[in-house]
This record gives C-alpha cells, structure tokens and sequence, in this order.
C-alpha cells in the first residue's frame, strides 16, 4: 500500500514471495513515472507541459498520447458530456474548502472546452528513426486535465506489470478503481462492494457485491467530493455546458469492464447521463459487461450485457 494520485493504492496478491516483492517495486516505480507524466498539477508532467504550451506542439511519451487518445474517444462516444478540456473550469472550484466557482468565471472558462481541439501527430523521428509522439491545444486558452480516465490507465498498466512478474492472482485498487485477476487462494472470486450514496465511503456500508475476475469495476458518484451551500449540494462531477455540477437521477454508476480505462472512461458519463439514457448507452456498448445504477434512495438497476454464444 502506498499513497499515489491523490489516493491511496493497495495491493493485494497471491504468488511466490520474490515474485510479489519485484512485482511490488515495478508497481511503485511504474506509478511514480505515471504520476510525473499525468498529473495536472505537477509543472514539468505531459499535461502540464501541453496545458502551458499556448497551443504549439509538445512532445510526449507514448502512454500520454495513448491516455490522451483513448480519453477523446470516450469523450466522443459521450455526446460530449464527458470532455477531457474542462481543466479551466475544474479549477474554478474547490470541492475540499467548499468553494463555488464564480459565475462570470465560469463563463468564460467555457468558452475554451472542447474536446475536438486536441490534436495528435505520430511520426518517426529525423534524428533518430524513433517513433516521436505529439500534442497540441488548437485553443491557447483550453487545459486538459485527465482526472477521469488516468486511473483505469494506470489500473490497466499495473496489471500488466504483475502478470509480468508471474502474479496471477490479484487484486489492485487505485482509490475506487478495482482490478482484479483470478481466484482467491479459496477458489473464490473476488468481490467489490457497490457503495451507499447515502453513506461515507469511511462508514464502509454498501448496497451489495459483486463478484469480479480478469476484469475492473469503476465507480463514479455525486457523493465521492461534494459540499452543500444553502440547501444545495454541489458534487465535483461537472456539466461542460454549464460548469456547474450535472443534473442527474444517478448517484452512483458502477461500470464493469475487461479493462479499468473502459469501466473508468464509462462511469462518469452513465452518471452524467441519467438513468433512462444510461440504460441504452450500456446496451449500445458491449465492451461495459455490466453497469449498476444507484440513485439517492440507495435503489440500484442492474444493466448487464446479454450472454452470447461461444
């Protein structure tokens, strides 16, 4: 267990010692060098570096531009009520201190939100015949931030890292990202609470479980970073057409999936969505092999994918 992205990541796995110890050590360099490339708030990081950039093109490592790609897509396949160029609206709030965004602010912030502004250049480099990997903002003035997809990315890359080293029995959890690999030692599989919106996630109570294996399961919820000013609850999960949090029947939407950057890319816009249009977003994407629905109430709907034959 250790504290990286602003949550604690744990680890929990079932093989030969030395293998479980060089695992280990890979996972936390890995996420280490995940957190210098992905993190908005660290200065020379990727996105940082493309944030400041003024819209000229900035050489990347090829897992931003692959987080980057797959993060448009998602954006695409939303409608657009997931974008990844919300930074310069994001940071107008302050969900820790209770801060609401000014109005006026706000506005003009959103004027440089849209997702179909990042462009990507892949090309073999002149000096050294190595593939060279570029972005850049068409807007000066837009700011990326991939809070809602660099998780499941990094989730999907610490798999990987321990089926490496011969770890086949797993269980990773990036703060409410869950991926899980195998059995049990028991022969049981691994199961993942789906949390209360009524409760702290602290409190530990959950609305039930679900058996997870060689797939993740993501959780987005209006609950997970809120404040209530004046009788009204804002939550962190904001709207790009207004900037203020989105309106929806959904407290919490729970995607599982073969991959965490799929469960994670999906979570947010099933909530953002609502209930009625959740439900036919899910049937239209195979890839979600289920997705659970809990709204204030602590009432869940189950959506899972009908079996096909092999």
């Amino acid at each position: 267990m250790f504290y990286a992205f602003n949550t604690v990541v744990s680890l929990q796995a079932f093989a030969e010692e030395d293998a479980c110890r060089e695992a280990f050590q890979r996972t936390l360099n890995a996420c280490r060098r995940f957190e210098r490339l992905f993190s908005r708030t660290l200065p020379r990081s990727d996105i940082s570096r493309i944030n400041d950039a003024r819209g000229a093109w900035v050489d990347v490592s090829r897992e931003t531009f692959d987080l980057l790609t797959a993060s448009v897509r998602y954006c695409a396949e939303s409608g657009g009520v997931f974008d990844i160029t919300m930074g310069s609206a994001v940071r107008l709030w302050d969900f820790h201190r209770g801060i609401i965004a000014d109005e006026a602010k706000l506005k003009a912030a959103l004027r440089h939100v849209d997702w179909r502004g990042i462009e990507f250049d892949e090309a073999e480099s002149e000096y050294d015949g190595k593939a060279r990997y570029r972005i850049r903002l068409d807007d000066p003035d837009s700011s990326v931030d991939v809070g809602g997809t660099a998780k499941g990315y990094i989730a999907d890359a610490v798999g990987a890292i321990l089926l490496q080293a011969g770890v086949h029995s797993f269980i990773v959890n990036l703060g409410g990202n869950v991926l899980a690999h195998g059995m049990k030692p028991d022969g049981n599989p691994w199961k993942i609470g789906l949390q209360d919106p009524r409760e702290t996630r602290e409190s530990g109570k959950i609305l039930g479980a679900v058996p997870l294996m060689d797939a993740s399961a993501v959780t987005s919820g209006t609950y997970e970073r809120s404040f209530e000013r004046g009788g009204t609850t804002y939550h962190h999960i904001l709207d790009p057409e207004t900037g203020f949090p989105v309106q929806t029947d959904i407290a919490g939407a729970t995607v599982v999936a073969r991959t965490s950057l799929d469960a994670e890319g999906y979570s947010t816009t099933l909530l953002a969505l609502g209930k009625e249009r959740a439900v036919r977003f899910v049937r239209e994407h195979p890839s979600i092999m289920a997705a659970y629905l809990a709204d204030d109430e602590g009432r869940v709907v189950a959506i899972e994918q009908p079996s096909r034959p092999a």
